[in-house]
């Protein structure tokens, strides 16, 4: 599923995501693999590749509803290894069926979304929290902007992300802020491949708001009606 928001002047690649199916213990499941290349530096929470550098590939990979291996970053490399990624990347991992996933786009910026919801709840809750990993459920946002941003934007620009992605929710009929599990990458080109780098990336900035619309309606294209 996609959508064109408003005419971009330059796509980052998003469209060219590669769906990658695989059987695990007898069970049939699906990776979106996004070869973005040379030139990119990305922010992400990922268990694999997470952090700020610069990365050459992104996979969104989809394991079962009872996933308990503890070695998640080496299960993720090794499934981008066979699928052909090469270099240093970003690995995501969600319970949610990837062939469902949703893609917009607004002014250059891209935006790829999968959505499980079914274990979902508001960010502050009088819950204590668990030293051990929550089981995957997992709305999983990737985003990429033609653009250079410094450091502080592109932590600008994973806050932006997330306010779109709730805002998103609230629109679907969902009363919660996300799931336990969410995961976000934003790649920006390096400094030279997109000129000068920009400082802020916040909803109300030339290119924050373009990733908002853009996360925002991938959001709410890749959810499932309550």
């Amino acid at each position: 599923m996609s959508a064109v928001l408003h005419s971009p002047h330059t796509t980052t690649g998003l469209r060219s995501v590669r769906l990658l199916p695989r059987v695990e213990n007898t069970e049939r499941l699906h990776a979106l693999l996004w070869s973005a290349g040379p030139g990119w530096r990305m922010i992400s929470n990922a268990v694999l590749g997470g952090g700020i550098g610069e990365r050459a590939w992104v996979l969104n990979a989809q394991v079962s509803h009872g996933y308990r291996r503890t070695d998640p970053d080496r299960h993720l490399a090794g499934l981008a290894k066979t699928a052909g990624a090469r270099g240093e990347g970003v690995g995501l991992m969600t319970a949610a069926d990837v062939t469902g996933h949703a893609h917009a786009q607004d002014g250059g910026v891209e935006a790829l979304a999968t959505a499980g919801v079914t274990v979902r709840g508001w960010a502050a809750s009088p819950a204590e929290g668990s030293a051990r990993p929550a089981a995957p459920g997992t709305i999983n946002i990737i985003a990429a902007l033609p653009v250079a941003l410094t450091d502080a934007a592109l932590v600008n620009a994973v806050a932006t992300a997330t306010e779109a992605k709730v805002q998103a929710l609230l629109d679907a009929g969902y009363d919660c802020s996300g799931t336990p599990t969410d995961a976000v990458c934003i790649a920006a080109r390096t400094p030279g491949e997109g000129g000068t780098p920009h400082a802020f990336a916040g909803p109300r900035s030339l290119w924050g708001a373009r990733l908002a619309r853009a996360v925002h309606h991938a959001v709410l294209a890749a959810t499932p009606s309550p």
